[in-house]
Parts: structure tokens; sequence; C-alpha cells
């Protein structure tokens, strides 16, 4: 599979602190060996950010890392409606939520990863359409 990012995503990632960048490769390389299938949407938006989908859609999206210039975090794009019995996930808006990540303790654990399985199982059971792409990187950045 090819899972190289777009270079104009990689350059303007390479201008965050080598940390940051760091524990987005990591944190990365944790969802996607939790489902390989996922396609990832990159953006340039607020934050340069990675959302992954079980399709090609950013509707089917079940989670995210947003990367600003001082931290990161592991966004759920549907975070209200999905199982979070340790209530780790944080924020106000009518349905995302996310985890700070300092450390790779804050997302290497077994109370995250059954946040990330709910979250997956929740889009697949919300997806309108079946997937036409799986395991693609698409680019919205211009």
């Amino acid at each position: 599979m090819n899972r190289n990012l777009d270079p104009k995503f990689v350059t303007l990632l390479e201008q965050k602190e080598p940390n940051l960048v760091h524990m987005f490769y990591d944190l990365r390389d944790y969802i996607i060996e939790m489902y390989p299938d996922c396609n990832e949407l990159l953006y340039h938006t607020h934050a340069l950010t990675t959302v992954f989908s079980i399709s090609e859609k950013l509707s089917d999206a079940f989670c995210m890392i947003p990367i600003y210039t001082n931290h990161l975090n592991l966004g759920f794009n549907k975070g209200t409606l999905i199982e979070d019995e340790h209530n780790l996930l944080l924020g106000t808006g009518t349905l995302i939520r996310h985890i700070p990540i300092k450390t790779e303790n804050d997302y290497r654990n077994s109370s995250v990863k059954k946040i990330l399985i709910n979250a997956v199982e929740f889009a697949k059971n919300d997806m309108d359409n079946p997937t036409k792409s799986i395991g693609k990187v698409i680019s919205k950045i211009k």
C-alpha cells in the first residue's frame, strides 16, 4: 500500500517542532496499525491535519490528527456519539471531541485503543455507501 504523504504536507509538517513531528508519525502509525484499510485525507486549514476515514469522504471519518503550532490532538469527528468509559474525550462542540497528545502514553494505552475501535465501528455503521478506496492518501492541500 502506498502510504506516502503529499510532499506539500510533509513540507508544512517539517516546519513544526521536531517533537511534534515525531509524535505525529508515531500516532499516525498507531492508527494505521489498528485499521490498515483506512484512507487518509490531508488538509491545511487552521491546523495541518490528517483525517482517517473508512471511505474517501470526510463524512465517514473516524478520527484525525490536527497539528497546531505547539501541540497536537487525537480528534474524533463524532466523539460525542462514541463510547468513552474513562471520560478521556474533551471538547464542547456538538460532535467533535479530542484527546490532547503530549507523550506516547496519551494514546498507546488500552483506553484510547478502545475509543479508536468504537470510532471505527461507529463510522462503519454510519456509512451511507460502500467505499471505493482502501488504504489511500488523498491530499486536499492546494
